[in-house]
């Protein structure tokens, strides 16, 4: 009994942890940025850093926690982005804003990336391994470049909905268009904030943490640890893995609204929401350590800032920012700083967050 009670204290600590570096975080951000010690970059690089930590937190359940190996987490994103742009755009030509406006786009960012998820969840996870990353890296990129077809449209007569052009719509002399193709949707209302970006990472933990910690969090880390034994005991290896899936793409589709509302004219560019952004993100997860919420957090920070620190040196930005990582991943998988981290961890307890190394039998909790 003493063995789970620490157990469970020790999870406890974890995950206040947690809470603690976030809210630090913003209080230390908005105390300098009261006195003009933020610089432009900086500033400008604060709601990125929350919505990269929600999609690194996000992806963490279903590779590090379900472990399952997806590359689509970009195209759940661009859902998510989309449908809250294209309702905030709509009330805007009505005439109606105001905040509520922007928690009615974060529930429906999160319903529609989440049923995107359910949909194409179902056929998708039956697969395993290789399989299921190339085919939701495909469907990341189907989603990317219907987004990139669609005019759409509003009148007096209701939504038109073209793949050809603008013209098309044949819309009425009081009708406006939200969606102009590959030109995207402008003049969404800014309402992401630095605090709105904390306040829905606050609540992106909260559910991690808590689905974690439940019976089906539990029933998930089974399938992830021996999908034979867990089957063999009652545990449906589809149900428990398609809810990780579907949390995870709602979650993406939060971080979306937040993207979406940061930015005058949304456009679903290859860089915004192509695979390259979903191998980002996968990075986030796997450097901060697989299952390990803080982490993950910490390394989406990092590897968000390090290329615009790196933006003066041009042409050998990106080369210096692959060396790094290189150099991280060796660095921390090498087993004589293995032990040597072990003994630091022992000394400063408050480094057991950023072991980037640990192992799918190693997660959160275990």
């Amino acid at each position: 009994m003493d063995f789970f009670k620490a157990k469970r204290q020790k999870k406890t600590k974890y995950n206040l942890s947690i809470y603690l570096m976030i809210i630090i975080a913003y209080v230390v951000i908005m105390i300098l940025s009261s006195r003009g010690m933020i610089s432009s970059l900086l500033n400008g690089l604060l709601v990125p850093f929350c919505t990269y930590s929600i999609l690194a937190v996000s992806l963490n359940l279903v590779v590090g926690i379900s472990g399952e190996l997806s590359l689509g987490h970009a195209g759940f994103m661009c859902v998510g982005a989309f449908a809250s742009a294209i309702f905030t755009r709509y009330m805007k030509f009505l005439g109606a804003e105001g905040l509520y406006l922007f928690v009615i786009a974060i529930f429906i960012g999160a319903f529609t990336a989440g049923v995107a998820g359910l949909l194409i969840g179902i056929p998708v996870l039956r697969l395993k391994g290789d399989y299921l990353a190339i085919v939701t890296l495909a469907f990341g990129e189907i989603i990317k470049n219907i987004a990139n077809a669609i005019y759409l449209g509003f009148d007096e007569k209701g939504a038109h909905i073209s793949l050809k052009n603008t013209s098309a719509l044949n819309l009425s002399d009081k009708g406006f268009i939200v969606i102009k193709g590959a030109q995207g949707i402008t003049g969404t209302p800014h309402y992401s904030s630095f605090t709105a970006g904390i306040i829905l990472l606050l609540i992106t933990v909260t559910i991690i943490i808590n689905l974690v910690n439940s019976r089906t969090g539990r029933n998930i880390k089974a399938l992830r640890d021996n999908r034979v034994a867990a089957e063999s005991v009652g545990i449906s290896a589809m149900k428990y893995k398609l809810i990780a899936f579907t949390i995870a793409s709602s979650m993406a589709g939060v971080a979306g609204v937040l993207y979406a509302h940061n930015l005058t004219t949304l456009s679903a560019l290859p860089k915004n929401f192509g695979y390259n952004m979903s191998i980002t993100i996968l990075v986030f997860v796997v450097l901060g350590g697989m299952g390990r919420i803080r982490g993950s957090i910490i390394a989406a920070v990092i590897l968000t800032l390090l290329p615009e620190m790196l933006r003066n040196l041009q042409d050998f930005r990106m080369l210096i920012y692959s060396i790094v990582l290189i150099i991280v991943m060796i660095f921390t998988s090498a087993p004589s700083i293995k032990q040597y981290m072990e003994v630091l961890k022992n000394k400063f307890p408050i480094l057991n967050g950023i072991n980037l190394t640990k192992t799918t039998k190693n997660k959160e909790g275990k």
